[in-house]
């Protein structure tokens, strides 16, 4: 059994390993278990001696639950997580009377597998992903450590800590790579001297948490009181949990907010009183819109908060965060194995930028709408609102579903590129379950018009396995089976036969079943690893508008 170093212990620190993760948090935790999976020595430093014990992110969606899942965690802990419900899809904007100005579908049938949008308590979630890190071989997790400075050269970065106990004897950690999980305050970040983009959105809001002592009745999962008198938000947090969140208005100081005694006169008018909730947690944040400039300099990434900030309105926060260590660790995981080129890496960036940067921008539109504190405005607003909303096609809307950004590891295909890839539930012999699952996660070749691998040569099948590659026939006949038609959806929406997607479930490339072997060849000059003149030879007979595009 492994076991967890004492914080503060020099003796468990390891002088080289593969990449040293600086933050101890859910986005570190999970890069570090990855990276370990992928057969990486990782060491994990923590500032904190002791896991946070209150809460902080309360909701997740279901691109983060199959990146939970690909860790392994969902087998045994996806009671962790209380999907959205409520009427008119789940997430609501109304005004100061309570009438509905806009909704959004967050109890959409979602592509991942899972429930669209889940709430959940991070004290909980970071408790078991720690236990996994720490039972999971190649990783061990140093709390009690400070990050105070490192040095890189092209091949190497020295990272410089030191225990809180003794701040003055700094260790050194050598390793090829280092990925700052750190936080919105980041000093990895602040070292490297990268810039962080503003949105110009900033307002001070208290947020408090609450368990209730009795049955409550909400209408929706989430609710926006877009009220100028007290604008205001109302969020299940997780089983047996909910959040209330309140905007600073200019008349009330931030001490003034941040008072226990204001909480419950906020929470008053729902009914939240000392009688019928125990107080867990009330804390000032300033919501912001930011974004790292760069996240990388040399050997050195940026992810989670150090990488991005946004207002909470979609949830959206945490879920960056960990779409950013998928993003990096598939990629760092072929670099290490050597069955990709470095260069791969350059992609991590510009993609997680293109696709955060829609989501921020989202969360900074539904603030100003929520934040307006002039009535006459508000008047104004609310007036379009309805109008919209009256709409059919615009009660219910989506949530946002951005594209990678540009250059991305990608095939143009008609749109379906840089999108996400769908799971869905499957039958495979006696095995049934969501498809990562019963025919597993990786790099996937799905086809619903025949078996894939009929069309590989065996040199292309076989490197295909070697990259962690696998296989589906989902057609009528074919040995794995589409229970829900979850599958044939996907490929009528988006008018091919056959996708081929990345380890982070985002499509390389899609179209006919014909094409397969040309994706496969651009997949291997994209990794830039195991290219041949066999292959170039293949590359000949196989033009198309993606010769060149491997990167877009």
């Amino acid at each position: 059994m492994t076991t967890r170093p004492e914080p503060g212990s020099a003796a468990a620190l390891r002088p080289v390993v593969d990449c040293v993760v600086v933050g101890g948090g859910p986005v570190g935790l999970l890069t570090a278990v990855l990276l370990a999976q992928a057969g990486l020595q990782v060491s994990v430093v923590e500032r904190q001696a002791q896991r946070y014990p209150l809460p902080r992110a309360c909701t997740i969606d279901h691109e983060a639950l199959r990146i939970l899942q690909a860790a392994g965690l969902m087998a045994d802990h996806a009671y962790l997580f209380e999907p959205s419900q409520g009427e008119r899809g789940g997430y609501e904007f109304r005004n100061g009377e309570g009438e509905l100005l806009r909704a959004i579908d967050w109890n959409r049938v979602a592509e991942s597998g899972w429930a669209n949008t889940n709430g959940f308590h991070q004290p909980d979630l970071e408790a078991v992903l720690e236990d996994l890190a720490v039972a999971t071989p190649g990783v061990t997790v140093h709390r009690g450590w400070t990050f105070q400075d490192l040095d890189q050269d092209a091949g190497e970065v020295s990272v410089r800590v030191a225990s809180n106990d003794r701040p003055a004897e700094a260790v050194e950690i050598r390793s090829r790579w280092l990925v700052a999980a750190d936080g919105a305050n980041s000093p990895v970040r602040t070292r490297l001297g990268i810039d962080v983009g503003d949105s110009g959105f900033q307002a001070d809001w208290l947020v408090v948490d609450y368990q209730p002592l009795v049955e409550e009745d909400w209408s929706a999962f989430v609710t926006q009181y877009c009220d100028p008198a007290q604008p205001a938000t109302a969020v299940n947090s997780g089983p047996g949990r909910r959040r209330f969140e309140f905007m600073r208005r200019a008349d009330m100081t931030v001490g003034e907010l941040g008072r226990d005694s204001t909480a419950w006169q906020l929470m008053a008018p729902w009914g939240v009183t000392p009688e019928t909730a125990r107080l867990e947690r009330h804390a000032v944040y300033t919501f912001r819109g930011r974004w790292a400039q760069s996240w990388r300099e040399g050997n050195v990434f940026l992810a989670g908060d150090a990488a991005h900030l946004m207002p909470p309105f979609l949830g959206q926060g945490l879920c960056a965060g960990l779409r950013d260590a998928r993003a990096l660790t598939w990629r760092m995981g072929l670099v290490h194995r050597g069955l990709a080129s470095p260069s791969v890496l350059d992609t991590y960036g510009p993609e997680r930028t293109g696709h955060v940067r829609e989501i921020i921008d989202e969360a900074v539109a539904a603030g100003r709408v929520i934040c307006e504190l002039d009535a006459d405005r508000a008047a104004v607003r609310d007036a379009e609102m309805k109008k919209r909303s009256a709409d059919p096609g615009a009660a219910a809307q989506e949530p946002p579903h951005p594209r990678l950004g540009e250059p991305s590891l990608t095939v143009p295909s008609r749109g379906a590129d840089g999108r996400l890839a769908p799971q869905a539930r499957v039958r495979a012999g006696d095995r049934v379950g969501l498809f990562d699952d019963v025919v597993g996660g990786g790099w996937q070749l799905v086809s619903r018009a025949g078996d894939p691998a009929g069309l590989l040569d065996d040199e292309d099948l076989a490197w295909f396995r070697r990259i962690g590659g696998v296989i589906a026939d989902v057609s009528d006949t074919g040995p794995v089976q589409d229970l829900d038609g979850a599958y044939e959806r996907w490929f009528t929406a988006h008018g091919c036969e056959t996708f081929l997607a990345r380890p982070d479930f985002y499509v390389f490339a899609a179209g006919e079943h014909t094409d397969i072997p040309r994706f496969v060849s651009h997949l291997r000059r994209a990794l830039g690893r195991g290219t041949s003149d066999h292959e170039e030879t293949k590359e000949e007979r196989h033009d198309g508008d993606a010769a060149s595009a491997f990167t877009r």
